[in-house]
């Protein structure tokens, strides 16, 4: 192979002096860019990002303490007394890359002896971590201050360990309320995940139910810090600290009146099941109970196995039933049906439909709950006040049918959001035979349409739902949005920063003709209806509104109960109040809910304790011992 043997002179090239220029116009054109870049590089560096990497500077020579936020308190629509406060507590982190790796077992066992628990319980709140991380790893809580003493007074043999403020809350006022207050506890890693760039961090509390979740970053307020400036070794280069001081959340002024919340608390008593009472011309609600309930401090004290101990017992203790659990409305739901025939026209109010007791429809017989010989003729008024089965049996059946019955059930806001402020709040139930075939694959029969119409069936709803069906009554078509916050303030000078102002959540279409005939229904309901022997024994206020008795499959020979009304019958909807009250079945049956509302009207309008109402109604007779107490 032979290669071709060649020089290149820029010598002896035509327009050699010219190329040779083209060359240094280049090789000049790079040095002064490359110098241009450099210069802009620097100009970044030290003028726009100077700010950045000052910062990152001081980060780096830094020992930095977070210094916690007081969370905001929690105070009654009387805004007196905090039902939460905070109380002064501590926590004992652990940094692993403090920590020479061949003292970490003598590290951990010696701060376990202190802190009087297993070296295990350490070593599995910082198992997963890195061992060279410095990120503050916590591993006791609510720790006495006796023992941060003794830490500190040791903190030579205790290289890596660090302790902090950490307050606690105290739930002052426990019982029912525990399930709107809800309770707080330390961030998991699926929640810092999403609240991250929230400026939550891993030491954060944040709250886990009710309104605590539900309004976490307000109560939160913004954690300060506290500074030291050290050297490469870690050691105190200046005593003085730069100190950022802490923002404390705000303080949340509920809805909740606490009197009107014992009250109903004790009415309902040691009886699975909710009471609701709110004002229907704002949407306040005035008080919620749920039974049973739990002691919220059990978290905040870190009880070993709490939350396990509540989880598994059957009646579901952390379950409030005012809002996220779901019901039969039963024959409160015959307001509905009343209200949906009146708009429609259909039958004449007038129009009476024999009640023999029972019925016959395809394979079934179906018995009024009077049985035979049943209510006789009943005009719609009559069969309101009576909760005759039959009559809206028929009526559903033949006069509304299933979609019709859908409709004016949507009307009231069945089976959907009700949007109150609390987590998880259930939408309920209104089937329709669209609904039935796609999930049961099964066609709509007509005995479907009787078991609705009289709150039975596949229908389902939460207390405040129904609640709010009598408030859009009282309000004559319009349901204002159930909420439980009423007011933001500074924690410093008390200064309202937010108001809630009533909001629509639903307005009906129904005739306006049709709202005060359904009023003077309800009070002939109390007056002569099926609850007129309790609900009359009154005397302080003029109620007006419906029972309801639900079949429970699965529960031989018993029954929820049920009660919805509003008083003062014929005052301004500014002027009254609903009150809901359910007893579950697995309660003895004692059709307790209707002696319960009175109790609470009674509570309300005479400005009574339970115990003064219950006096004055003479109902102290009805009062039975029960095992049960949280």
């Amino acid at each position: 192979m032979q290669f071709t043997n060649f020089s290149f002179d820029l010598k002896k090239q035509p327009g050699s002096g010219k190329s040779k220029t083209h060359i240094l116009f280049i090789f000049s054109f790079l040095i002064v860019l490359t110098f241009a870049v450099y210069i802009l590089k620097l100009f970044s560096m030290q003028i726009i990002e100077g700010n950045r990497y000052k910062k990152q500077s001081h980060t780096i020579s830094q020992r930095l303490r977070v210094i916690p936020a007081q969370r905001g308190e929690i105070f009654d629509r009387n805004a007196t007394l905090p039902m939460v406060v905070n109380n002064d507590s501590f926590a004992v982190d652990i940094t692993p890359g403090e920590i020479p790796e061949d003292k970490k077992d003598g590290v951990y066992a010696r701060l376990a002896s202190y802190l009087g628990i297993p070296k295990s319980q350490i070593d599995a709140k910082t198992a997963g971590h890195k061992k060279n991380s410095y990120t503050a790893i916590e591993v006791a809580s609510n720790v006495p201050f006796q023992v941060i003493s003794n830490i500190a007074e040791n903190s030579f043999d205790l290289p890596g360990v660090s302790r902090r403020s950490k307050p606690i809350r105290n739930y002052v006022e426990t019982g029912s309320l525990a399930h709107i207050v809800g309770y707080v506890g330390d961030i998991t890693k699926e929640e810092l995940k999403v609240l991250y760039n929230k400026g939550y961090t891993n030491t954060s509390i944040i709250g886990k139910t009710g309104i605590e979740k539900q309004y976490d970053e307000l109560l939160q307020g913004k954690p300060g810090s506290e500074s030291h400036t050290v050297d490469v070794k870690g050691r105190l280069v200046s005593e003085e600290p730069v100190i950022t001081p802490p923002i404390s959340g705000r303080d949340l002024i509920l809805t909740l009146d606490t009197k009107i919340q014992t009250l109903a608390e004790k009415a309902l008593g040691e009886r699975v099941g909710a009471v609701v009472v709110l004002k229907p011309a704002s949407g306040e609600i005035l008080a919620m109970v749920s039974y049973p309930y739990f002691d919220p401090n059990l978290f905040s004290t870190g009880t070993s196995g709490a939350y396990s101990k509540l989880a598994n017992d059957p009646l579901k203790p952390l379950l409030n039933r005012a809002v996220n659990a779901v019901y039969p409305p039963a024959s409160t739901f015959k307001t509905i049906m009343t209200a949906a025939l009146l708009a429609e026209g259909s039958i004449s109010p007038d129009k009476k439909i024999e009640c023999k007791g029972k019925m016959d429809y395809g394979d079934r017989l179906f018995h009024c709950h009077i049985g035979v010989p049943g209510h006789g003729y009943m005009n719609l008024k009559n069969a309101l006040a009576q909760s005759c089965n039959i009559y809206f049996w028929t009526a559903g059946r033949d006069y509304l049918g299933v979609d019709r019955i859908a409709f004016y059930s949507k009307e009231f806001g069945l089976g959907q959001n009700l949007s109150i402020d609390l987590p998880g709040s259930e939408k309920g139930l209104i089937p329709n035979a669209r609904w039935k075939e796609r999930v049961y694959h099964e066609k709509w029969l007509g005995g479907d349409t009787m078991s609705m119409s009289i709150g039975q069936g596949y229908t389902l709803v939460t207390p405040l739902h129904i609640a709010n069906v009598m408030a859009m009554f009282v309000n004559e078509g319009v349901i204002y949005k159930p909420h439980l916050l009423k007011e933001v303030r500074d924690p410093v000078s008390s200064e309202v920063i937010q108001r809630v102002k009533p909001e629509i959540l639903f307005k009906s279409k129904i005739p306006e003709n049709v709202w005060p005939v359904m009023k003077e229904y309800l009070r002939y309901m109390v007056t002569d209806g099926t609850a007129q022997g309790v609900l009359m024994k009154n005397k302080a206020v003029a109620i007006a509104g419906k029972t309801g008795t639900a079949e429970v499959s699965g529960i031989d020979k018993s029954w929820h109960s049920w009660f919805v009304g509003y008083g003062p019958y014929d005052a301004d909807p500014e002027d009254a109040v609903v009150v809901c009250v359910l007893v579950e079945a697995v309660n003895p049956w004692e059709w307790w809910a209707p002696y319960a509302s009175t109790i609470i009207f009674q509570g309300i309008f005479a400005n009574q304790t339970y115990d003064e109402a219950l006096d004055a109604l003479r109902f102290r007779y009805l009062i039975k011992p029960s095992g049960r107490q949280e």
